[in-house]
């Protein structure tokens, strides 16, 4: 039985994949209620993704009706029983696996930051099980995030997986403070967290975009070489080694698909290429893996353990993520084509819940 403060309505509104490759329906369906390690979350403010537009195009295969969005933020109001770590008014950025198995090697191992690719799990919110373009939306606790004060639903929302995604694969490069990174696809809706993120570990940054409005976005954040993508490849490649000795940089994070060639040839010789962009084949020449030795390496989300980190690292740097808001679950094809146009900065995302968006002026949320 969970536990709530607060009076809960027994319906609610979401906006739902009812047919693949075809216009999401704003339908009214029940409120869902927690199980044991659940969180009810009332959604403020919901992030739409690359991703969301897969499960519309059923590349997931997901079970229909799917409510849409895995990127979402807001405040709990009510708990399942065997929830001890958060109460009901905390505000959260939601977790996206829901129901770990906990016996799994993932899940039981010593590498924390694994728990993540638990196989056996119960799904994932707004891909196989409900998601945050609703008014609710029920969060696994043991993948939910607290948000600092500081830090408002509005950045909360696309960290839940942009956040999280390209936070890990910083990580992953493992490079020191003042080592060369270069982010490929630095002015989109990862990158530009991305650049943030490389900046507060102490890492010199080499923007790498194809479109004019993510070069101007690469550049509002600071880095210290902007290139354009759509050079020719041996122009990039002179850049990036005019300015890390003849060498390359350290390790590259790929944010753009079939970029990965591009990457590998930025690279220094036994340096790591950070695959994040999801092409259906990732296709690199054979000399940059077996003459240079060149690493890739796969990543996903962050682990609820490096996600913590991440909002840590957020509201001591002040890092925050450039948002274009839609104002209500009924804009979502305003939405659509304000992405389809590729003019965008920064993720799009949905005010579901105005009220939160002004209650937490008062306690100072400003990232």
């Amino acid at each position: 039985m969970a536990t709530s403060t607060t009076s809960l309505p027994s319906e609610m509104r979401a906006l739902q994949v009812t047919k693949f490759n075809a216009p999401y329906e704003l339908r009214t369906i029940p409120v869902p209620v927690p199980g044991p390690q659940d969180l009810l979350v009332k959604v403020a403010v919901a992030s739409y993704c690359h991703t969301d537009s897969m499960v519309a195009a059923g590349i997931f295969k997901s079970k229909l009706p799917q409510t849409a969005s895995h990127e979402g933020s807001g405040t709990v109001v009510a708990v399942g029983d065997c929830v001890s770590l958060f109460k009901v008014g905390d505000r959260v950025m939601c977790g996206i696996p829901l129901h770990p198995c906990g016996e799994c090697e993932d899940c039981t191992g010593p590498i924390e930051g694994h728990r993540q690719y638990c196989a056996r799990n119960g799904g994932h919110i707004g891909v196989t099980t409900q998601g945050c373009a609703a008014d609710f939306v029920i969060a696994d606790a043991r993948t939910t995030t607290k948000l600092p004060d500081s830090v408002t639903f509005l950045s909360a929302a696309p960290l839940a997986c942009a956040g999280r995604t390209v936070y890990r694969a910083v990580l992953q490069t493992q490079l020191r403070p003042g080592q060369w990174v270069s982010i490929v696809g630095s002015g989109g809706g990862l990158g530009h967290l991305g650049i943030q993120f490389a900046r507060a570990m102490g890492l010199k940054i080499i923007a790498i975009d194809a479109r004019d409005e993510g070069l101007a976005l690469s550049k509002d954040y600071g880095v210290d070489i902007i290139v354009d993508g759509r050079q020719e490849k041996a122009e990039v490649v002179k850049k990036v080694q005019s300015v890390t000795g003849g060498k390359g940089a350290d390790s590259a994070i790929v944010l753009a698909d079939h970029t990965e060639a591009l990457a590998a040839a930025i690279t220094k010789m036994h340096g790591t290429v950070v695959q994040v962009a999801q092409p259906d084949n990732v296709s690199v020449p054979f000399h940059e893996l077996i003459f240079r030795d060149i690493r890739f390496k796969g990543t996903l989300v962050a682990s609820p353990e490096e996600s913590k980190e991440m909002m840590q690292c957020i509201a001591q740097h002040g890092i925050k993520a450039r948002t274009n808001p839609f104002h209500g679950l009924d804009k979502i094809e305003d939405l659509l084509s304000t992405v389809k146009s590729a003019k965008i900065k920064g993720k799009a995302v949905i005010i579901v819940d105005p009220e939160q968006i002004e209650a937490e002026k008062r306690i100072g949320a400003k990232f």
